[in-house]
């Protein structure tokens, strides 16, 4: 009896020894892991950063400089211009001249260039001033422009005659220029009656 007693009492001693040991144990792993997770998460932070948000804000800024410079209006949709404040010679004129055609019902003519022209004006002082223009003159089609082009000595005689006989005074403002114009296109009509001249278009106006 002695001995069993002393034997249950062994065990039990054992079995507390273990308790602890086996507690430890199982304990440490659980640190370990807490430690390892740590360093991983911090490298999964950077290598978000790194390799998705960095990249990402490099084609925001690429793509927003892109579109300042320019670089995607022929992609995007055009803005139609305003037809309103374009002038003779402006870029912009012969779009504006096409779109008011759309709208009256009748196509673009054909431009004819005309050699620039240099006359003396009509000047009461000793001192000599010049006036030099260039124009387009607007036809209905290939086979007006062709007619012109054969009559094109009348029509720069009709001008030239014309033209000697102005004065700086008449010339000065818009309303001087347009006065001109409206005559230049009588002019021409006039040379060439059987021809269908749609307009005179100023180019360039320079006194000297």
């Amino acid at each position: 009896m002695a001995d069993d007693k002393k034997a249950k009492a062994d065990d039990k001693a054992l079995k507390a020894d273990k308790k602890p040991a086996e507690g430890g144990a199982e304990a440490a792993p659980a640190e370990g892991a807490e430690g390892a997770e740590a360093p991983q998460s911090k490298i999964t932070r950077k290598k978000i950063i790194l390799f998705v948000v960095l990249p990402l804000l490099l084609i925001i800024a690429g793509g927003a400089g892109a579109y300042f410079a320019g670089l995607f209006d022929k992609f995007l949709p055009q803005k139609p211009p305003n037809c309103e404040t374009v002038k003779e010679g402006d870029k912009d004129f012969a779009t504006c001249a096409a779109i008011k055609a759309a709208k009256d019902g009748t196509s673009p003519g054909v431009f004819v260039d005309m050699q620039p022209m240099i006359v003396n004006l009509n000047s009461s002082t000793k001192q000599p001033r010049f006036l030099r223009i260039s124009l387009k003159v607007e036809v209905e089609d290939e086979a007006e422009k062709a007619k012109l082009e054969a009559t094109m000595p009348r029509v720069v005689d009709q001008f030239q005659m014309y033209l000697r006989e102005l004065r700086i005074e008449d010339l000065r403002g818009t309303s001087g220029i347009y006065r001109m114009k409206i005559e230049l296109l009588s002019r021409i009509r006039a040379a060439a009656p059987n021809i269908k001249i749609r307009d005179v278009l100023f180019q360039e106006v320079l006194v000297q």
